[in-house]
């Protein structure tokens, strides 16, 4: 059998095992392993438990669980619900002003979590429930919470651009830095979309009663120091690392226990609370490390069969695509293959044969992990199989069916793929920043 069609095998031998409805993580790894069984006999089993050394001497993954506690910590201590009630009353006048009041709180909440889960936890039981009783269109505002989370992966500190960083050997720093522009643009979109939509159909965004959002000016004041904590926290623990008094690992350390602090400050430092937002983030960590592990086993296997070569080879000789042609394609490739893995398989197990190609190109990598970012934002939403479709099936009410939540996205996919389309164009979006903060050799 040829190398090509063993990685076709085993591709597709991948996907219909996640269509058995397995385990991500189960069906990547079963799959590698198998693989690499057959192809170099008992020694391929080594291959699982080199993976497993290799994820452990990994030291930058102990920012994994340490800014996804500081996520749930802020979650579960209602400095999130805090930030809500600001936006409620300085922005419930405008039509349309919960739904920008709730991106609004995604792009802050994406600031503190890097993570899109905690963002969708926050936003379907916080803001929903709250949109829904205020007459907002359960269509419109569950895809504003969908696409207003999936920020989490693209404004610092993203755990997705950490481990691209890790994997494409880039300053992290800079993958951070280069992700702030791109996802005030995304943001801007989606409020733009809002806004236009609201006011051509306003009955799909009513405003607030004027009794509801008439307090006083010192009230309202009053209501604005929700943002300090927050900011603080994002201050201690970015603005510390980019002055470069704190390395990477350092810098999560800081926003976790910020985020504890801030927690007790607000008198909310509960037992229940700890235990609650350390149960989750070992939940979500381990599911991080499983899948980083079986991607890792699977990605050994395709490097053993040179599959970097093979692909530069497809693209440049066979097809004879040129630059622009083969990034379009790959571009393409992750949107298809977001509808059934999630964004950590597809970097773990596909960029490390992609980023190469990408740097032999001449395409700057640290632009292209912020284009890979945003491509996996659109895949997370992208029916039939988006990851985010079913989170929000999870964690919405049972009024919003997956019907609903299907034709929820559709917009937002469109106002995203117009972003994506924008930062590639014009590189300057996401280079300026690391370019103006670091020099780069």
């Amino acid at each position: 059998m040829s190398y090509e069609m063993i990685a076709f095998t085993m591709f597709s031998s991948m996907m219909m095992t996640m269509l058995t409805g397995q385990r991500v993580f189960a069906a990547i790894g079963v799959v590698g392993v198998v693989a690499a069984a057959f192809l170099w006999g008992d020694g391929g089993f080594e291959m699982a438990f080199a993976a497993s050394m290799k994820l452990m001497k990994w030291y930058p993954l102990l920012t994994l669980p340490l800014f996804i506690f500081m996520g749930y910590m802020l979650s579960e201590s209602g400095i999130a619900e805090d930030l809500y009630k600001m936006f409620h009353v300085w922005m419930g006048g405008l039509r349309g002003g919960l739904a920008l009041g709730t991106i609004g709180l995604m792009v802050i909440i994406s600031a503190m979590n890097g993570l899109s889960v905690a963002g969708m936890a926050i936003g379907a039981t916080i803001a929903l429930p709250e949109l829904l009783r205020r007459g907002y269109d359960k269509t419109m505002v569950s895809g504003v919470i969908q696409a207003g989370s999936s920020l989490g992966i693209l404004v610092p500190p993203s755990v997705v651009l950490v481990l691209y960083g890790m994997i494409a050997r880039q300053p992290v720093g800079q993958l951070w830095l280069a992700g702030v522009f791109p996802g005030l643009l995304l943001a801007l979109l989606f409020s733009l979309y809002v806004v236009i939509r609201c006011k051509i159909q306003p009955h799909l965004g009513p405003a607030l009663p004027k009794e509801e959002r008439d307090l006083p000016l010192a009230e309202k004041l009053k209501l604005l120091r929700a943002g300090i904590l927050p900011f603080m926290i994002f201050f201690l623990m970015m603005g510390l690392f980019v002055m470069g008094i704190t390395s990477l690992v350092e810098s999560s350390a800081v926003g976790a226990i910020s985020a504890l602090v801030a927690a007790w400050v607000k008198g909310r430092l509960t037992w229940h609370v700890f235990d609650r937002t350390v149960e989750q983030t070992l939940g979500i960590s381990c599911m991080f490390m499983w899948i980083i592990l079986a991607a890792l086993c699977f990605g050994a296997v395709f490097d053993g069969l040179g599959a970097v070569k093979a692909i530069e080879y497809l693209f440049l000789e066979k097809w004879g695509l040129g630059p622009w042609e083969v990034l379009i394609l790959m571009q393409i490739s992750y949107i298809i293959m977001g509808t059934f893995l999630d964004d950590t398989a597809m970097l773990v197990i596909v960029a490390p044969l992609y980023i190469p190609l990408v740097g032999s190109l001449g395409f700057d990598l640290i632009w292209y992990g912020v284009l890979y970012t945003i491509t996996c934002q659109i895949a997370y939403m992208t029916p039939p199989f988006g990851y985010n479709l079913f989170l929000m099936r999870a964690m919405a009410p049972p009024e919003i069916t997956l019907a609903d939540i299907y034709k929820s996205v559709l917009p937002f996919v469109l106002v995203m793929m117009v972003g994506l389309a924008i930062v590639t164009a014009f590189p300057e979006i996401a280079l300026w920043l690391p370019q103006h903060v670091y020099v780069r050799g």
